[in-house]
């Protein structure tokens, strides 16, 4: 068993003391990702969807590094601050996916780090 930071410049880097995600041999867990464009350093959040859609990248940027593909993952957590925008944001998570969605809750949450609107933290594991 072997457990490996997961640190690359193509999602944003940790605003706290933890890894972007943690790779235990065939399981990846990504830590919250929230709308910062990595290569910016901005935040992408003129509306909830560009925000969901900058979170999914940072998150399927993480895959690519651990030699995976959305359809690994199989657990995520939704993080909204407001949850009227449920509807938009479950369209823009539900296009990244094909054949059997993972598991998940979302839950409105009173603030998020950087005052984001979003953040999505996922569990993946390859099964080859």
């Amino acid at each position: 068993m072997s457990k490996k930071a997961i640190q690359i410049a193509d999602a944003p880097a940790p605003v706290g003391s933890y890894s972007q995600g943690i790779l235990q041999d065939n399981m990846l867990f990504v830590s919250g990702q929230i709308p910062l464009n990595p290569k910016t350093g901005n935040l992408e959040m003129a509306s909830i969807e560009e925000a969901t859609h900058r979170v999914m990248l940072n998150i399927q940027a993480l895959l690519e590094s651990a030699d995976m593909q959305m359809k690994d993952i199989v657990k995520c957590s939704i993080f909204l601050k407001d949850m009227a925008d449920f509807s938009e944001v479950n369209e823009i998570y539900s296009s990244y996916f094909e054949g059997i969605y993972p598991a998940r809750e979302t839950v409105q949450v009173a603030k998020l780090p950087l005052d984001v609107s979003i953040e999505i933290s996922c569990i993946a594991v390859k099964n080859d």
